[in-house]
């Protein structure tokens, strides 16, 4: 039995990942580093887990890919998936001698560099006649604008803390000092309106595309923006050719996912994605191919291999953004999020796999 490496644990992302690695026949490890992670990940709960290895120190520490590689170096020749940003610009870093010890797909250190800096990809998407946001130089002229620093992810920042919205020139100044303790020449776009959406990619060893997934926000908390609490899954040809040519250009190989508003392409995540258990709940054989591409087989792209229409909630951070978009005067998306309780599916549940959800509300009550 082949062995697959899941690492980080501690992100509710290793769950799907774990549980679809051990569905496609992988024997499967779960690592956590101990600095990073004061409770028992509950990913350590599922079933698909064969073994769960704690690791000294934290991802961030110099000493953390040697000891990565000593863990993978007695396992076989496994595939690694790496579930935090940290682990996999560390291999990304390393990718000749962890090469020897398992398989990946993971970009090079300066595709991943290129594609988390927000400006690098706005003039690569111009230069693809891919449309994006206008962007400020000066002044903006007109409002509302999105100020936001080249790459949120350097700085530590949360996911809802990584951009400001600004509506008048008074609320422009004080959030583009803010904003410039991270970064001192924040990006500044216009806001475009309308539901955001991603196209997920999985690109092979060759730059091919393999197998691709799109969904769009439902709700999201803070409800003026921040990361998707409820998503549902679509089909866009014309949003995952753009994604496509996007990823392309830079030599990416691996998982990324393309932020998209309307036409327009805002950002790209060129790692594991916070709504990445929709490849799971939509039936998606995303985590199967990554790691038997990884390994080496070839597959050829199988348009919309996963079902639309699907609807996933994170059912507790759910209910505080239908609160918040309560408080803020919107009832739509409160009585709609009311509504979901009886069509969507929660992110971590699965009826031969209840353990890992269960840990988790315990963990996210004891941490209030």
């Amino acid at each position: 039995m082949a062995t697959a490496v899941v690492t980080d644990g501690k992100y509710r992302t290793s769950i799907a990942a774990v549980r679809a690695l051990g569905r496609a026949g992988y024997r499967v490890i779960v690592t956590q580093t101990r600095g990073d992670s004061a409770l028992e990940p509950p990913v350590f709960a599922s079933r698909y887990v064969s073994e769960s290895r704690w690791l000294d120190g934290a991802a961030a520490d110099p000493d953390y890919p040697d000891k990565l590689y000593a863990l993978l170096e007695s396992c076989d020749h496994p595939v690694l998936f790496c579930a935090g940003a940290v682990t996999l610009n560390a291999v990304a870093k390393q990718r000749e001698r962890f090469a020897q010890v398992c398989d990946f797909l993971i970009a090079s250190p300066e595709a991943l560099d290129a594609l988390n800096d927000k400006e690098t990809v706005h003039r690569r998407c111009k230069e693809l006649g891919i449309p994006v946001p206008k962007q400020y130089d000066g002044e903006p002229e007109g409002w509302p604008v999105i100020i936001k620093p080249h790459c949120g992810e350097k700085f530590g920042l949360k996911a809802k803390d990584r951009y400001a919205i600004a509506n008048n020139a008074e609320e422009y100044a004080a959030k583009r000092a803010a904003m410039a303790k991270y970064d001192p020449n924040p990006i500044v776009q216009q806001k475009v309106e309308g539901t955001g959406a991603g196209a997920s990619l999985l690109l092979d060893r060759e730059g091919r595309l393999i197998s691709a997934i799109c969904h769009r926000r439902v709700r999201e908390y803070p409800a003026a923006g921040g990361p998707s609490t409820c998503c549902e899954s679509f089909y866009d040809e014309h949003m995952i050719d753009s994604a496509y040519r996007l990823l392309s250009s830079f030599g990416f190989v691996g998982m990324a996912m393309v932020e998209f508003k309307g036409e327009y392409v805002l950002e790209v995540n060129p790692r594991v994605w916070g709504s990445f258990p929709m490849t799971e709940r939509a039936g998606s054989p995303f985590v199967a191919r990554y790691a038997r591409a990884a390994a080496g087989e070839r597959f050829d792209y199988q348009p919309q291999d996963y079902q639309t229409g699907v609807r996933m909630r994170f059912t507790l951070n759910d209910g505080a953004a239908m609160l918040d978009y309560l408080r803020h005067g919107r009832p739509g998306p409160f009585f709609q999020g009311m509504a979901d309780w009886f069509r969507a599916r929660d992110a971590l549940s699965a009826k031969d796999d209840p353990k890992p959800l269960r840990r988790y509300v315990r963990g996210m009550l004891l941490k209030r």
